[in-house]
Order: C-alpha cells, then sequence, then structure tokens
C-alpha cells in the first residue's frame, strides 16, 4: 500500500526505502526533497552491507531525495554531517546526551539509537542524486541480544512517537541545513557538526588491526577521514572501517 502527500511516501511494507526512493529516481518520479517511509523493510540495510534490524510499524524507516548537483564529488561527506545534525537537533528536544558518533551512527549517551546510510549517483563529475536513509528507533522496547548497544526513544522517554510526523520534522531540518550547503556555509556545518561529535577532544580508547591505543579526536578532514591525535602528539587521518572505538 502507498499513500502520497506534501512529497511524502508513506508505504506498509518494502524491501528497503533506500532501494524504492532510487526507483522513484531512475522513472523520473522524485522531486527534492521527498521522503519514502515505511512500517517495515523486508531487506533493511545498513552502511557496507550490514542489516538493519527493526520491528515491524515501530520504528522511523525512512529516505530523503535530493539532487545536490551544486555539492562537489569530493565533498560527499557533508550529507553525512547535515542529515547527522538535524537527528541530533531533533532528538535533542526529547533527551539529553546526543552525539554522532563518527561516520554514520546517532548515539545517546554509549547506546546507539539511529544509523545513516547514504547513496549517491554521479553523473560526469557532479553529483545526480543522493537518497539519505535514516534508521531511527522510535518505539521498539525489545532488540536482539546480538546488537551491542541499541536503545529507543520510547525506552529513554516512556513515549510512543508516531514515524511520520517524526520524518517530516527531520525532513525540515535536514533541508534547512541543505538550504545553508547550498550556498558554500562549509565552516558553519563543520562547526555544528564537531560540536556534536562523540568524544571530540577525549581522551580514549581506539583500536585499529587489534593493537589498542589512546586517542583524541580533533574532527574531520576534507573528505570525512576522522583526524586522531595520539599521547604523542602525532596527528593521523582514518577512513570508515579503519579505526574501530572502544566503548
Amino acid at each position: 500500500m502507498r499513500s502520497t502527500k506534501n512529497n511524502t511516501v508513506v508505504l506498509s511494507e518494502t524491501d528497503s526505502t533506500n532501494n524504492y526512493a532510487n526507483r522513484l529516481i531512475s522513472t523520473g518520479k522524485a522531486v527534492e526533497g521527498t521522503v519514502v517511509l515505511s512500517s517495515f523493510q523486508v531487506s533493511g540495510r545498513g552502511q557496507r552491507g550490514n542489516r538493519w534490524e527493526s520491528e515491524a510499524g515501530k520504528n522511523l524507516l525512512a529516505s530523503i531525495i535530493v539532487f545536490p548537483k551544486f555539492l562537489p564529488v569530493q565533498r560527499q561527506f557533508y550529507l553525512s554531517k547535515i542529515i547527522s545534525i538535524a537527528m541530533v537537533n531533533w532528538l535533542s528536544q526529547h533527551v539529553d546526551g546526543v552525539s554522532v558518533k563518527w561516520p554514520n551512527d546517532i548515539f545517546v549517551g554509549k547506546r546507539k539509537i539511529a544509523g545513516i546510510l547514504i547513496e549517491t549517483s554521479v553523473q560526469g563529475s557532479s553529483f545526480h542524486s543522493a537518497v539519505i536513509g535514516v534508521g531511527l528507533n522510535l518505539n521498539q522496547e525489545k532488540f536482539s541480544p546480538e546488537l551491542p548497544n541499541p536503545v529507543s526513544l520510547k525506552q529513554l522517554t516512556g513515549k510512543t512517537y508516531e514515524p511520520v510526523t517524526v520524518a517530516r520534522e527531520i525532513q525540515q531540518q535536514f533541508m534547512e541545513w541543505y538550504a545553508k550547503l547550498q550556498t558554500g556555509f562549509y565552516s558553519g556545518v563543520d562547526a555544528a557538526y564537531h560540536a556534536h561529535l562523540f568524544r571530540m577532544n577525549e581522551w580514549s580508547q581506539f583500536q585499529k588491526k587489534g593493537s589498542v591505543w589512546e586517542g583524541r579526536i580533533l574532527g574531520t578532514g576534507e573528505f570525512g577521514n576522522l583526524i586522531i591525535e595520539s599521547r604523542s602528539g602525532e596527528k593521523s587521518e582514518f577512513s570508515f572501517k579503519e579505526v574501530e572505538f572502544i566503548l
């Protein structure tokens, strides 16, 4: 079943909202800012092929469609930054201690409440389209024991949330930051993102190839790499999956 209102596509079930959004783009049926959300995903996906687990009808499973032709391809990570900012801002209206765990998770304290999956299409040297996928634990109260540290908003507040309303509110915040990005407001995006970065400027433990060491996060580089300073003062940049947080 599909219903559409105000560029919001609401589905009872789909393979994944990102896949559905990409099909809308390929058939020319998508406009900028369209939101696709579903009560259930048969094949929900996380980063790098991981599966996103969600109990049917309980959570926010959504994708936002944009056409960021203005954005240099090498600045792709700015799309991740602005959806992260939008989600932190929305969640912070309801709970404290919200942060962005680089590169694509949203935490409350030390527990994961949301994940992000961004898929882009390039034409020549420019972006054609981008699908901003979000999985946000809203009302689910029981999770698989295989998941290390999940939490939902209902577990934290005791309240129940309407996914369609949440999707539209997050989309609105995202589009406001998207408009700022269009003006070249990179420094402002960086400042807002780093202000909410998990363990920013805190000495903590990391792991790389089985070796544990101590460092502190200084921010992110031009291409989204994580910049960490070691106790010896050495600064290094790490790409996705190259370094792990020890929680």
